[in-house]
């Protein structure tokens, strides 16, 4: 995953999020939030860019305090392509299986692929 911090990078994906509306908005705020001067500390991931199929927001991994609390680690994501939602969920160190973290999407089936993949790695989900 890439992480964006280029001006002119966040500003071309704030544009091309406002296109998906409504399905965007969870990641959407955070990348204005993060083009705006990011007082939150959060960052954005991409699996590529310009041509992304997933959009990932979160707090920075050094501003994580306790690992136990999943609403300070809350991730946001958008994706164009399932399969780079179960690649994220399965195979990634953007998301860590060291911490409890809680999952924001808009899109149909990202519950599913989220039971899916717990449900193979033997672990709970609430």
């Amino acid at each position: 995953m890439l992480i964006l911090r280029c001006p002119a990078q966040l500003q071309l994906l704030e544009e091309t999020l406002r296109k998906s509306l409504p399905t965007t908005l969870p990641v959407l705020g955070t990348v204005m939030t993060v083009a705006r001067g990011n007082p939150a500390s959060h960052e954005v991931l991409v699996d590529s860019w310009p041509n992304f199929s997933i959009v990932l927001t979160r707090l920075r991994p050094e501003d994580h305090r306790d690992p136990r609390d999943y609403y300070t680690n809350q991730l946001s994501v958008f994706y164009r392509d399932k399969g780079a939602l179960q690649a994220l969920l399965e195979g990634t160190e953007a998301v860590t299986r060291e911490r409890a973290f809680q999952i924001l999407g808009m899109q149909d089936g990202l519950d599913q692929a989220v039971q899916e993949v717990a449900s193979a790695r033997g672990l709970k989900v609430e």
